[in-house]
Order: structure tokens, then C-alpha cells, then sequence
């Protein structure tokens, strides 16, 4: 009953469109007067979770990544990717798919992902005979890379609220995030044999190609930069997010020469803007965690499942089916800041891995950001196509099918999630 009260306050907040961290803060309030009688703990356990050197990570992602949109690194990722494989039937499909999965390595953003590429990629697809809904379908679908592909933004969400090691998420969502890049490639070139006026553009050849890749390269070489640190162990999470800051800047300013001061304050801007609201989430986040400790809800639950008789794949069935209900109405940080608290103890309990929980999330919340009615890749793309919202959900439809196949196979097989961080040597 204290857990349906609970979620029921919280989620009716939330669908009034009231911001994350008021309906966490309002609901942790709520909660500390009714069995405390004093909110006088709160100041404590906000300062306690903000006064964490690795949330300095996240600025720091965001402004890599800005920087990276801002000097238009972007547009030579894409014309690599298309002088690569645009050529196939079903090529500007892949070359997109491709594209997004490159970015999402450096940027750590769906939306960012999607709003980029599709800005380059939508009209070159509708140029070469394909549909409108699957050109607006796929860059949807590609956005979402951003998501499991590390350096992930969510992802440090969720290592900081869990106090999982960032190092060993990162390394968990590289093997899933590459399987589900390919089924969304494989999918774009079935799709273009079944359609007779998906045209291929002519093979630019081998000297244009050559040209693509040498303009791209500094764009390829920051995920190794930031990965290849932090799996060498010479870069903390952290000091990673720095080195690729730097990179970014450098590569922007002394390469592409197309960055200035006013830049720097637009990104600086921008990259602030983000990052306070995530913290003020955080801060949100913490209240409302340290209040269900207080009425022992995560206990509940651990005894709810335990005399249900759940084992941990059931429990994992249950909990990603909840999420997958919750990513209709809910934002991906709302759901991880939420729910983690609450499951974690239980996942504890019975023996689940983390790390691999972890990646079960981000591709559930890869598939909240293309299903209806808040899908936020759905509004993204529709804002940079101007097409109906219902073309960009039928565009998308296939690709909600891979994501929960996908899910699917993570669940029967963890080791695709364990097995390189464990090789890496990472603890939980």
C-alpha cells in the first residue's frame, strides 16, 4: 500500500508536467514531515550526493560533445560514412546507422545523436527514393545509440545513484550497443530490397572516399581517446571527460578553424544549462532516496519478491516490463533516479549483476525515447523534418521490435553486458 501511495503521488506530479526534481523533491518533503516530523536532513544528504568528484564527468561530456556540433565535426563524419557504404541499396540506411554510432561515442546524447545526423542525413535519404517515415525511422532509431554506447550520460546517472563503477558500465554497453547498431544496418538494407525506388548513389571512389576518411579522422579518433583511457587505467571517468574536452577544443579550434570565442560561450552556455538541471535532479533524487530508506520501501519490496517467489529472471522480467510502461510517460533520467533506489536492494539480494542490470536499463530507455506518447527522439525528429508525429512513430515501429529482441537477448545471455569488463578487470 505505502509503495502504490507513493508511486501514485509521485507519478501524478510528474504528468502535470511539474519539473523531476520538484515532483522527487515535494514527494521526499511529503514523506520526511509524515515520519520524521523535520526536513532538517535534507540539506545534509543533497550536499552528501553533489560533493562527488565524478559528477564532474557529466559537464564535461556535454561540453565535448557541443563543441564536437558546434565546429561541424559532424558533417565529415557523415560523408565518411556515406562514401563507405552509401553505395549499397540500403547503404544511406547503414551510413546513417553508422554515423549515429560514431557520434553516440562522442557526444553520450539520443537527442544530440538524432538532431545532428538527421539534419544531414533525412534529405540525402528522401533524395535517393526512400519513404519519408523510414528515413525518420532510422535516424529515431540511430539517435538512441547515445544512450548505450558509452560515454553515456544516463549511464553515469545510474553509476552514481547505484555506485556501480562508471569504467565497467562503459565497457558493458559497447558489445550490445555494436549488436543492436548492426540489426538496426541489416534491418535498413532488407528494407531497401523490398522497395524498388530505393535508389543507391554512385560509388565516389576510391580518391573521394580516401579524402572522407582523412577529414573524419579526428572525429573517429575521440571515442578510442576517452575509452582507450579509461580501459588502459590512465584516465579516471573523470580525467577522461577532461582529456576529451581538451580534444575537442584542439580539434576545434587548430583543425577545422571554425570555432571562436563566441562559440566557446555558446557551448559554455548550453553545456552549464544542461548540467544544472541535472544536478538539481540529483538533488531531487537524493531527498527522494533517502526518504524511502526512512519508510523502508526498497525492504518492502526485497519481501514482496520474496514471497511472491521471484527468482532473479522473473524479477528482471517484471522490473523491464514496468520500465518499458514507464518510459511511455516518463523522461530517462526521471526513470533511472526513480527506480533505482527502490530495486536495488532487491537486486542485491538476489544476486543480480549491476552492471549487466545496468544495460537491460539503458536499452529499456532506449526504447522509451521512440514509443509514443513521450518518446523524446519522436519530437526531435519531427521538429527537424516538419513531418506528422504519426509518420515519425511508423518510421520507428520496426525499430521498437529490434530494441525489445535485442533486450531479449541480454536477458538470456548476460556475458554479451559481463564479459568485457570482467576480462578488464572491473568490479562491480
Amino acid at each position: 500500500m505505502t509503495i502504490l501511495l507513493v508511486f501514485s503521488g509521485l507519478l501524478l506530479m510528474l504528468l502535470s508536467g511539474m519539473p523531476i526534481f520538484a515532483a522527487l523533491g515535494l514527494t521526499a518533503t511529503g514523506i520526511l514531515l509524515l515520519t520524521q516530523g523535520s526536513i532538517s536532513i535534507i540539506a545534509d544528504t543533497v550536499f552528501a550526493h553533489l560533493n562527488t568528484p565524478i559528477l564532474t564527468a557529466i559537464p564535461l561530456f556535454v561540453f565535448m560533445a557541443q563543441v564536437m556540433i558546434r565546429a561541424k565535426v559532424i558533417d565529415d563524419l557523415y560523408d565518411f560514412a556515406n562514401a563507405i557504404v552509401g553505395h549499397v541499396r540500403g547503404g544511406l540506411g547503414v551510413a546513417t546507422v553508422l554515423s549515429c554510432t560514431i557520434f553516440a561515442a562522442i557526444s553520450g546524447s539520443s537527442v544530440a545523436t538524432a538532431l545532428s545526423i538527421g539534419s544531414s542525413s533525412i534529405p540525402q535519404m528522401k533524395r535517393f527514393g526512400y519513404r519519408e517515415r523510414d528515413a525518420l525511422g532510422v535516424i529515431a532509431a540511430g539517435g538512441t545509440l547515445g544512450i548505450l554506447i558509452p560515454p553515456s550520460g544516463p549511464m553515469i546517472l545510474y553509476a552514481i545513484v547505484s555506485e556501480v563503477s562508471i569504467g565497467a558500465l562503459f565497457l558493458a554497453g559497447i558489445i550490445p550497443g555494436l549488436i543492436m547498431a548492426v540489426a538496426f544496418s541489416v534491418f535498413c538494407i532488407v528494407q531497401a530490397r523490398f522497395r524498388a525506388d530505393v535508389a543507391s548513389p554512385e560509388w565516389v571512389g576510391w580518391n573521394k572516399a580516401v579524402s572522407a576518411a582523412r577529414r573524419s579522422v579526428w572525429a573517429l579518433l575521440a571515442p578510442p581517446l576517452v575509452m582507450g583511457g579509461i580501459y588502459l587505467g590512465v584516465f579516471t571517468a573523470s580525467e577522461a571527460a577532461a582529456a576529451g574536452s581538451a580534444y575537442a577544443l584542439l580539434v576545434a579550434v587548430f583543425v577545422y578553424r571554425k570555432f571562436g570565442l563566441r562559440d566557446l560561450y555558446d557551448c559554455a552556455y548550453a553545456t552549464m544549462r544542461t548540467s544544472l538541471m541535472v544536478f538539481m535532479i540529483i538533488a531531487g533524487a537524493s531527498m527522494f532516496g533517502h526518504a524511502i530508506t526512512i519508510i523502508r520501501l526498497p525492504v518492502g519490496v526485497t519481501e514482496a519478491v520474496a514471497s511472491y517467489g521471484l527468482g532473479p529472471l522473473g524479477f528482471i522480467l517484471v522490473v523491464m516490463g514496468l520500465i518499458f510502461i514507464l518510459g511511455m510517460f516518463l523522461e530517462s533520467i526521471a526513470i533511472i533516479l526513480i527506480t533505482t533506489p527502490i530495486l536495488l536492494p532487491t537486486m542485491l539480494h538476489l544476486g543480480i549483476n549491476p552492471v549487466w542490470y545496468g544495460v537491460l536499463l539503458m536499452i529499456n530507455l532506449e526504447l522509451a525515447m521512440i514509443t509514443p506518447p513521450v518518446g523524446m527522439n519522436l519530437f526531435v525528429i519531427k521538429g527537424i523534418s516538419n513531418a506528422p508525429l504519426s509518420e515519425v512513430v511508423r518510421g520507428a515501429s520496426p525499430y521498437v521490435l529490434l530494441l525489445i529482441a535485442g533486450l531479449g537477448l541480454l536477458i538470456a545471455v548476460p556475458q554479451l553486458a559481463t564479459w568485457l569488463p570482467d576480462t578488464a578487470g572491473f568490479g562491480r
